[in-house]
Protein backbone atom coordinates (compact mmCIF):
# COMPACT_ATOMS: atom_id res chain seq x y z
CA UNK A 1 0.00 0.00 0.00
CA UNK A 2 2.76 2.03 1.07
CA UNK A 3 4.56 1.69 -2.76
CA UNK A 4 1.09 2.16 -4.34
CA UNK A 5 1.21 5.33 -2.14
CA UNK A 6 4.44 7.04 -3.46
CA UNK A 7 3.67 5.85 -6.93
CA UNK A 8 0.47 8.03 -7.13
CA UNK A 9 2.48 10.87 -5.74
CA UNK A 10 5.00 10.55 -7.75
CA UNK A 11 2.59 10.99 -10.82
CA UNK A 12 0.54 13.95 -9.06
CA UNK A 13 3.61 15.39 -8.80
CA UNK A 14 4.43 14.57 -12.40
CA UNK A 15 1.45 16.22 -14.05
CA UNK A 16 1.93 19.18 -11.77
CA UNK A 17 5.32 19.45 -13.17
CA UNK A 18 3.42 19.55 -16.80
CA UNK A 19 1.52 21.75 -16.14
CA UNK A 20 3.88 24.17 -14.79
CA UNK A 21 5.98 23.65 -17.79
CA UNK A 22 3.17 23.80 -20.19
CA UNK A 23 2.16 26.88 -18.51
CA UNK A 24 5.66 28.93 -18.48
CA UNK A 25 6.09 27.48 -22.32
CA UNK A 26 2.43 29.63 -23.15
CA UNK A 27 4.11 32.62 -21.06
CA UNK A 28 7.60 32.65 -22.79
CA UNK A 29 5.41 32.55 -26.09
CA UNK A 30 3.69 35.42 -25.23
CA UNK A 31 6.35 37.55 -24.33
CA UNK A 32 8.55 36.26 -27.91
CA UNK A 33 5.05 37.47 -30.05
CA UNK A 34 4.94 40.85 -27.95
CA UNK A 35 8.12 41.24 -28.17
CA UNK A 36 8.45 40.74 -32.04
CA UNK A 37 5.24 42.89 -32.59
CA UNK A 38 6.89 45.77 -30.46
CA UNK A 39 9.93 45.57 -33.00
CA UNK A 40 7.84 45.94 -35.87
CA UNK A 41 5.46 49.10 -34.31
CA UNK A 42 8.68 51.03 -33.36
CA UNK A 43 10.16 49.87 -37.09
CA UNK A 44 6.74 50.67 -38.75
CA UNK A 45 6.90 53.97 -36.65
CA UNK A 46 10.38 54.84 -37.61
CA UNK A 47 11.28 54.78 -33.50
CA UNK A 48 13.91 52.25 -33.67
CA UNK A 49 15.54 49.34 -35.78
CA UNK A 50 13.80 45.95 -35.88
CA UNK A 51 17.01 44.60 -36.08
CA UNK A 52 18.12 45.47 -32.27
CA UNK A 53 16.36 42.46 -31.34
CA UNK A 54 19.08 39.95 -32.84
CA UNK A 55 21.15 38.08 -30.83
CA UNK A 56 25.14 38.86 -31.83
CA UNK A 57 25.24 35.11 -32.90
CA UNK A 58 22.17 34.85 -34.39
CA UNK A 59 22.10 32.60 -37.66
CA UNK A 60 20.09 34.15 -40.54
CA UNK A 61 18.99 32.36 -43.63
CA UNK A 62 17.79 34.33 -46.39
CA UNK A 63 16.52 31.30 -48.69
CA UNK A 64 16.15 31.16 -52.38
CA UNK A 65 18.18 32.75 -55.33
CA UNK A 66 18.32 36.06 -54.30
CA UNK A 67 21.44 38.14 -54.74
CA UNK A 68 21.66 38.25 -50.60
CA UNK A 69 20.61 34.38 -50.48
CA UNK A 70 22.82 32.62 -48.35
CA UNK A 71 23.31 31.59 -44.25
CA UNK A 72 24.55 34.61 -42.07
CA UNK A 73 26.30 33.51 -38.63
CA UNK A 74 26.60 36.73 -36.96
CA UNK A 75 24.21 39.87 -36.75
CA UNK A 76 27.00 41.87 -37.99
CA UNK A 77 27.94 39.71 -41.38
CA UNK A 78 23.79 39.93 -42.06
CA UNK A 79 23.88 43.76 -41.52
CA UNK A 80 26.84 44.67 -42.92
CA UNK A 81 26.28 42.14 -45.89
CA UNK A 82 22.63 42.16 -46.70
CA UNK A 83 20.44 45.51 -44.86
CA UNK A 84 22.85 48.42 -45.34
CA UNK A 85 23.42 47.28 -48.98
CA UNK A 86 19.91 47.26 -49.65
CA UNK A 87 19.21 50.05 -47.60
CA UNK A 88 21.41 52.17 -49.72
CA UNK A 89 19.20 51.22 -52.56
CA UNK A 90 16.26 53.26 -51.00
CA UNK A 91 15.32 56.97 -51.14
CA UNK A 92 12.80 55.97 -48.54
CA UNK A 93 13.16 53.42 -45.62
CA UNK A 94 11.35 49.88 -46.00
CA UNK A 95 7.83 50.33 -44.04
CA UNK A 96 6.92 47.53 -42.85
CA UNK A 97 2.80 46.58 -42.50
CA UNK A 98 2.15 43.28 -41.09
CA UNK A 99 -0.57 41.05 -41.75
CA UNK A 100 -0.39 38.02 -39.17
CA UNK A 101 2.06 37.10 -36.22
CA UNK A 102 2.08 33.45 -35.31
CA UNK A 103 3.55 31.87 -32.25
CA UNK A 104 4.90 28.03 -31.24
CA UNK A 105 7.13 27.99 -28.32
CA UNK A 106 10.37 29.70 -29.25
CA UNK A 107 9.46 30.43 -32.80
CA UNK A 108 7.38 33.39 -34.04
CA UNK A 109 6.16 33.50 -37.56
CA UNK A 110 5.75 37.01 -39.23
CA UNK A 111 4.12 37.35 -42.74
CA UNK A 112 4.59 40.86 -43.72
CA UNK A 113 4.53 43.42 -46.32
CA UNK A 114 7.55 45.79 -46.79
CA UNK A 115 6.97 49.06 -48.89
CA UNK A 116 9.65 51.70 -50.50
CA UNK A 117 10.77 53.73 -52.88
CA UNK A 118 14.19 53.28 -54.33
CA UNK A 119 16.81 56.26 -55.08
CA UNK A 120 15.66 55.81 -59.12
CA UNK A 121 12.24 56.80 -57.85
CA UNK A 122 10.40 53.36 -58.60
CA UNK A 123 8.82 51.12 -55.65
CA UNK A 124 10.00 48.31 -54.14
CA UNK A 125 6.99 46.20 -53.11
CA UNK A 126 7.84 42.76 -51.23
CA UNK A 127 5.84 40.23 -48.89
CA UNK A 128 7.97 38.66 -46.70
CA UNK A 129 7.64 35.56 -44.08
CA UNK A 130 9.93 34.76 -41.38
CA UNK A 131 10.47 32.33 -39.02
CA UNK A 132 12.14 33.44 -36.12
CA UNK A 133 13.58 31.24 -33.08
CA UNK A 134 14.01 33.72 -29.78
CA UNK A 135 15.77 32.55 -26.73
CA UNK A 136 16.25 35.19 -23.55
CA UNK A 137 14.12 38.37 -25.58
CA UNK A 138 16.18 37.78 -28.92
CA UNK A 139 16.48 36.38 -32.30
CA UNK A 140 18.84 33.59 -32.21
CA UNK A 141 17.72 31.59 -35.71
CA UNK A 142 15.97 33.29 -38.85
CA UNK A 143 14.83 31.90 -41.95
CA UNK A 144 13.50 34.27 -44.13
CA UNK A 145 11.60 33.75 -47.26
CA UNK A 146 10.22 36.66 -50.12
CA UNK A 147 10.14 37.38 -53.96
CA UNK A 148 13.49 36.96 -54.77
CA UNK A 149 12.62 38.38 -58.09
CA UNK A 150 11.73 41.84 -56.72
CA UNK A 151 14.42 42.09 -54.65
CA UNK A 152 17.06 41.31 -57.36
CA UNK A 153 15.23 43.59 -59.86
CA UNK A 154 16.52 46.75 -57.66
CA UNK A 155 19.38 44.94 -56.72
CA UNK A 156 20.35 44.84 -59.74
CA UNK A 157 18.98 47.96 -61.31
CA UNK A 158 20.63 50.15 -58.57
CA UNK A 159 24.30 50.64 -58.22
CA UNK A 160 26.08 51.69 -54.78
Amino acid sequence: MKLLTLALLALVNLFALQGATAQNSKKMEKQNKAIIEEGFRKWAEGSASFFDLLDEHVEWTITGNSAISKVYTSSKQFIDEAIVPLNKRFKTKIVPKVREVYADGDTIIVLWDGTATATDGLPYTNTYSWYLTMKDGKIIKAIAFFDAIELNAIWNRVKI
